[in-house]
């Protein structure tokens, strides 16, 4: 068994969070500390630690996460000039807290997907 997150809870509502949609399969929440003038977070109600973690069961939830990602980019009006849908996986993939999410970013122009690469 995985360890629950910080997500869980907010999920059951025992920590207190912004949440912008929530049903029974997904819950979006503004990210506490956000990355562009709007950052969503959109997590799937059972925990799934990482992507490398969905199975065929979860097919359903991740195609849920993304059609909800895109009504929620046009209830916060960033549709028509775009937004950007993030999911960081394990550590090199810089994820902090492992319970499955998507980053929905916009608001703005955010420019580059990645600023500096290190050379090995």
């Amino acid at each position: 068994m995985f360890k629950e997150t910080i997500f869980s809870k907010i999920i059951r509502r025992e920590i207190l969070a912004d949440i912008v949609y929530q049903d029974e399969l997904i819950t979006g929440f503004r990210d506490i500390s956000p990355k562009a003038p709007i950052h969503i977070l959109i997590v799937p109600n059972i925990l799934i630690p990482t992507l490398n973690d969905v199975t065929i069961v979860h097919q359903q939830i991740l195609g849920h996460m993304l059609i909800i990602a895109s009504k929620i980019a046009y209830k916060e009006k960033i549709s028509k000039n775009g937004y950007r849908l993030i999911i960081n996986c394990n550590e090199h993939g810089a994820q902090e807290i492992y319970h499955l999410h998507i980053h929905l970013l916009g608001g703005q122009r955010l420019g580059p997907m990645l600023t500096t690469l290190k050379n090995k």
